[in-house]
């Protein structure tokens, strides 16, 4: 006689293999990220929600972090997802703007590449004046102002990734590259979007924004 199963173990079986396979989908191929800071408006808003692809880049051990392959390297343009090299725990999403061996150097918020002025078609500066220099700072703390910076030169397997938001990120110019042990993938497309900012219940969810590609 062959034993049946009871549909509460059922159940609970395809509950289980669901989760397996959602989290192997997560920790291998796609991932969904949420926008908690204003730090790359207006490319990104607070509240909107969107899917990374893990596999832009390199391939890890799931958990571990661990680089086992690496697939690609980070293009200037790209808006990545990282661990944050100061809390890796934490996951930070910024727009790579240097590459390993290139040289920046920020003059009066103006971004040069290697003695060139970058086209800069993807930052966005509130009306205050440059901070100038601060030798005191660079000395003292061995870091930059925010609009004079450098030059740096990127290391080896690694990128220099600033806020869209010029004036309002805590990015490389504070804390240095993302290295590539750090990288979780390449921000893809926007599949929903809150605002959170509204008391009008029929613009809470932003529907021009679902399904856009993030550039």
């Amino acid at each position: 006689m062959v034993k049946t199963k009871s549909k509460t173990r059922e159940y609970v079986e395809s509950i289980l293999v669901a989760v397996i396979i959602a989290l192997f989908v997560r920790s291998i191929f796609i991932q969904a990220y949420k926008i908690p800071s204003g730090s790359m408006e207006p490319t990104l808003l607070i509240g909107d929600h969107l899917l990374v692809n893990r596999l832009s880049y390199v391939v890890k051990v799931p958990y571990f972090d661990n680089v086992i392959y690496t697939l690609g390297k980070p293009k200037r343009g790209d808006i990545i997802v990282f661990r944050y090299p100061e809390n890796v725990k934490v996951d930070y999403i910024k727009r790579v703007i240097a590459t390993e061996g290139d040289t920046i150097e920020i003059k009066n918020k103006v971004i040069y590449i290697n003695g060139v002025k970058m086209t800069d078609s993807w930052g966005h500066y509130d009306n205050q004046p440059p901070e100038p220099r601060n030798p005191f700072i660079e000395k003292t703390f061995g870091r930059h102002v925010k609009d004079n910076f450098g030059p740096y030169t990127v290391p080896k397997d690694a990128v220099f990734a600033m806020g869209d938001n010029r004036d309002n990120s805590a990015d490389s110019r504070f804390w240095g590259p993302v290295r590539k042990e750090h990288l979780v993938g390449k921000a893809l497309i926007l599949y929903f979007s809150w605002n959170s900012n509204t008391t009008d219940p029929f613009e809470y969810i932003r529907w021009s924004r679902i399904g856009q590609l993030i550039k």
